[in-house]
């Protein structure tokens, strides 16, 4: 689902390029469940941010289920983003004057699909994440667990084949933590690849794989366990 071959991404900070990702190879299967940790200035976040086509790369290559992702116009970046992905960020990315069902169902929103069918189905997956009681409900009215929760609807009404998680529990307490990967779960095993950035080691621990990236380099794969997919 991805590979990269060679990937170096540089940022421009006066007469120095700063080398943030060197030579990374990497390939991530369809149906996997992938952490990516790694301390600040690591790499991690620029990486996840390339994987999602908000950043470009100066060499190497990025496949995202064999489409070559380089040097794309804005319209096509746009196309492959709302064909093969879903966000999910820490600070949630709601918006504070819609409800539930609205920020669930604004992704339909801007592929043109009518209002009553995408409000039909923002609240079928309202349901999937056990929070069709509060579809009327504004962000404010939510708690940061069903802000998540609402945040990862989104994510999937799409029908993305890849969800990318940015330090997705990093505001939550542990409870509500392990609420928010037992749905990552179950949309994994649907068949969903999952990437998810994160700092936990508890976090990390529930997924299959953990990539460890240190000083722009991938330094080791492991291998945890198969609970998923």
């Amino acid at each position: 689902m991805i590979k990269l071959v060679g990937l170096n991404k540089y940022y421009y900070l006066g007469k120095t390029p700063l080398h943030v990702l060197k030579d990374v190879d990497l390939e991530i299967g369809s149906g996997e469940l992938v952490s990516i940790m790694g301390s600040s200035g690591s790499g991690k976040s620029t990486l996840l941010n390339i994987l999602g086509i908000l950043d470009s790369y100066q060499s190497g290559e990025y496949y995202l289920d064999n489409h070559l992702v380089k040097d794309l116009s804005q319209r096509k970046a746009a196309k492959y983003r709302n064909q093969f992905l879903g966000f999910i960020f820490q600070s949630f990315n709601l918006l504070n004057y819609k409800t539930a069902v609205e920020n669930v169902a604004l992704p339909l929103y801007y592929q043109g699909v009518p209002r009553k069918k995408r409000n039909a189905l923002a609240m079928e997956y309202l349901e999937k994440v056990n929070l069709l009681d509060r579809a009327e409900h504004l962000p404010s009215e939510l708690s940061g667990g069903q802000q998540q929760r609402v945040a990862i609807a989104r994510a999937l009404i799409a029908n993305p084949k890849v969800i990318l998680a940015d330090e997705p529990t990093g505001a939550l307490d542990s409870e509500t933590s392990n609420e928010v990967m037992n749905l990552f779960r179950m949309v994994n095993k649907e068949g969903i690849t999952v990437v998810i950035v994160t700092h936990e080691n508890e976090i990390a621990a529930q997924t299959d794989r953990l990539i460890r990236l240190r000083d722009g380099v991938i330094d080791h794969h492991v291998v945890q366990n198969q609970t998923s997919g």
